[in-house]
């Protein structure tokens, strides 16, 4: 019996006989000193070509000063390097946000390019498990354009043949700890092409004041916080119904007093209401007579509330069947959003089973027919477990803000979501820090975005209270 040793050749028996066995080695062909060298050379010279093809003007400006030097002297170089030099600081000095857009972060992307990904690209593709090594050759995903932002690089990645979105997604801490970056997400460019976004710093890091009350009365998107990218986050509420779930702490007041402050001219105006339920009596309460007779606290009274709203959605379905599908906002039927602060304690917490049947059975008809006909609900939750809230699938549109463990995460936004980059179990406790921070993920976009949501202080609920308390009109 033969035993093939570490770092050894497979042995071929050509031929045995019971007492003996011809066995042939193979020899060990080692490739000639000049071979290995011609071989690097070419390859060294397809990089550098490679190089200047992708990025000629950066290696024009980097280049310049070196030809010029070589020339005609270090003087003349130094002359003529000089003014174009002032020039470039005086530009980012003045306009540093058409500088960045024009020339200084494609000068980033061309460094990153080279020292972060391509040099680090081989080893960390092949400790990942992404590269393969088959019969002596190492089969490695194809690094494509680099692409920086204010806040993250954009790398292009072109995959094996064979290989899935899911395998990359398997591995988005191997590739983040590999490119030295707080986190990575990996989204789908086309087939076979996937973008991972590395961020290189976090814009949301900071508490953002309450945005400003918007001047007109309508029921188009609010703006609610920022996004990772820097545009406003705006937030449907017409037409849809949103699930906000995070931990104790993690900013759900922020959102639903944030949708509330967008609301507040339509309200006024008599194009939209806000039926609040606030079985906690610690959030919306604080804002009562924004809501007028259209506030419950005692699972009772919220009860009634929601089978209220549950009559309003099937007289409207009665209203407008066969003459529209869709809703438009008018004095005489208003938006009504119904913002539930703490869905549980009226649900799974709740100890009188017909009142938890009669609720259950209104948000469920409520999140199954009321977009539509202008109904919509904001549901609030600290915990996603389907035996405690069982009609989360219900809600087309999923925030999730900081949660306890990451098997929450899919919970809340669906299957993949965490792979994908939604990392809300790692979501700094510190309110400072990571209040209000989450990731939305929208019927249309199985993607989650990043973003945080205003802060919405004790004092601009109390101004709100005092410009919007009354009646509308």
């Amino acid at each position: 019996m033969f035993r093939k040793m570490p770092g050894e050749e497979p042995h071929r028996i050509v031929s045995t006989t019971p007492d003996t066995a011809v066995v042939f080695k193979p020899a060990v062909v080692q490739t000639p000193a000049i071979i290995t060298l011609i071989l690097f050379t070419a390859r060294l010279i397809a990089s550098l070509a490679r190089t200047i093809w992708r990025h000629p003007a950066a290696i024009a400006v980097a280049g310049l000063p070196a030809v010029l030097g070589y020339l005609y002297g270090w003087r003349v170089a130094l002359l003529l390097v000089t003014p174009p030099l002032v020039g470039l600081i005086v530009w980012r000095l003045l306009d540093p946000t058409t500088f960045a857009k024009v020339l200084g972060l494609r000068l980033l992307a061309w460094w990153r390019h080279i020292w972060i990904y391509r040099r680090h690209w081989q080893p960390v593709m092949i400790v990942s498990g992404l590269g393969k090594h088959v019969r002596g050759r190492d089969y490695i995903p194809r690094l494509g354009k680099v692409t920086c932002t204010n806040w993250a690089d954009r790398v292009t990645v072109r995959m094996l043949n064979g290989q899935s979105f899911k395998d990359w997604a398997d591995r988005f801490d191997h590739l983040a700890h590999g490119f030295g970056a707080p986190s990575c997400r990996i989204t789908i460019a086309k087939a076979g092409r996937i973008v991972l976004t590395f961020p290189r710093h976090d814009p949301l890091a900071t508490p953002l004041p309450a945005v400003p009350i918007p001047p007109q009365g309508d029921v188009r998107p609010v703006e609610i916080g920022r996004q990772e990218d820097g545009s406003p986050w705006l937030l449907k509420l017409h037409g849809t119904h949103t699930l906000v779930s995070g931990a104790t702490g993690a900013g759900k007041g922020s959102i639903i007093w944030s949708a509330i402050r967008g609301l507040l001219p339509a309200m006024h105006d008599g194009l939209a209401e806000v039926w609040a339920l606030d079985p906690k009596l610690m959030e919306l309460s604080y804002g009562r007579p924004l809501f007028g007779p259209r506030y419950a606290a005692d699972p009772a009274t919220c009860a009634d509330l929601l089978e209220e709203a549950v009559s309003v959605m099937q007289k409207r379905a009665a209203k407008f069947a066969g003459i529209q599908r869709s809703h438009t906002p008018t004095i005489e039927d208003p938006f009504v959003l119904v913002v539930v602060d703490e869905v549980a304690f009226l649900t799974a917490y709740q100890a009188d089973k017909d009142l938890r049947r009669r609720i259950s059975a209104a948000l469920a008809t409520l999140t199954t027919q009321g977009r539509a006909v202008g109904v919509g609900v904001l549901a609030a939750l600290q915990d996603p477990r389907k035996e405690v809230m069982n009609i989360r699938n219900l809600f087309p549109d999923k925030i999730a803000l900081r949660l306890d463990e990451s098997e929450q995460v899919d919970m809340v936004l669906g299957d993949g979501a965490r792979d994908r980059g939604a990392l809300a179990d790692q979501i700094s406790p510190n309110p400072e820090v990571g209040a209000g921070v989450g990731y939305v993920r929208l019927e249309a976009n199985p993607d989650p975005v990043r973003v945080r949501a205003t802060f919405v202080s004790d004092e601009n609920i109390r101004a709100m209270v005092t410009e919007f308390g009354e009646e509308p009109h």
